[in-house]
């Protein structure tokens, strides 16, 4: 994969800023949806350059997308309408298949 030019890594860095600032989050809401070590944006910048680098400029624009619907998501959870947030819905289904999976394994586990 292409790495970044300074150029567009100064563009990257100016989107970043501007979309936290346009969806009212702050780049700790940023770090921890990418589960990065700091909020400081160089930090920041390096793991969105892994994403990058793994997947392309495709790749990164997904990565930035699955953080908007996760941050939508959970804005749709604390409305108080008493659904889970789309990501966390999904993580109690993956824990109810690996539940069935042990309960299969050891049937004589407690339901």
């Amino acid at each position: 994969m292409a790495t970044l030019s300074p150029e567009q890594l100064e563009d990257l860095q100016g989107f970043i800023k501007d979309w936290l600032r346009h969806t009212g989050r702050t780049q700790a809401d940023l770090r921890r949806a990418l589960r990065a070590s700091s909020i400081r944006m160089p930090v920041l910048l390096e793991e969105l350059l892994r994403v990058h680098n793994r997947d392309g400029l495709a790749g990164l624009a997904q990565r930035l997308c699955e953080i908007e619907a996760l941050w939508q998501g959970e804005e749709a959870g604390a409305s108080g309408d008493g659904s889970l947030p789309p990501a966390l819905n999904d993580s109690f289904g993956q824990l109810d298949l690996l539940l069935e999976e042990i309960r299969q394994i050891a049937p004589d586990s407690p339901k």
